[in-house]
């Protein structure tokens, strides 16, 4: 009988993004530095060929035209995914939507796969 030990290290750090009500897609502090996130960070997006609502990062890509820049604010990083969520019809509007990374040891490269989660949003009303 062989076994092979699951090593608990690779389990530990939890990589989520969430797409804000603008469209933006944000990252967790721990998923960018876990992404190397910088000043000149590029990633590209792609949809399974099978299910087109499985989409997957390439993280760690050049600049080019199929390429998202990865922005900055303070110590917090962003993609303007806005139309592209919009063309896929994710409705991040009235729901929120939460990305669990997941890397994809089979593919060559830095690529993820994004497991969506969506919860209904909650509402912001004010009672006086």
């Amino acid at each position: 009988m062989g076994f092979t030990i699951i090593n608990a290290s690779q389990f530990t750090i939890r990589l989520k993004a969430t797409i804000h009500s603008s469209g933006k897609l944000g990252f967790t502090e721990v998923t960018a530095r876990e992404l190397g996130f910088g000043d000149n960070s590029f990633v590209k997006f792609a949809q399974d060929n099978d299910d087109k609502t499985i989409l997957y990062l390439i993280n760690n890509t050049s600049q080019d035209d199929e390429a998202f820049r990865v922005c900055k604010a303070g110590r917090y990083f962003y993609i303007n995914t806005k139309i592209m969520f919009d063309s896929l019809d994710v409705d991040y509007k009235s729901k929120t939507v939460i990305f669990d990374l997941v890397r994809v040891k089979e593919a060559d490269g830095d690529v993820y796969k994004l497991n969506k989660r969506t919860t209904k949003k909650v509402s912001k009303d004010i009672e006086e």
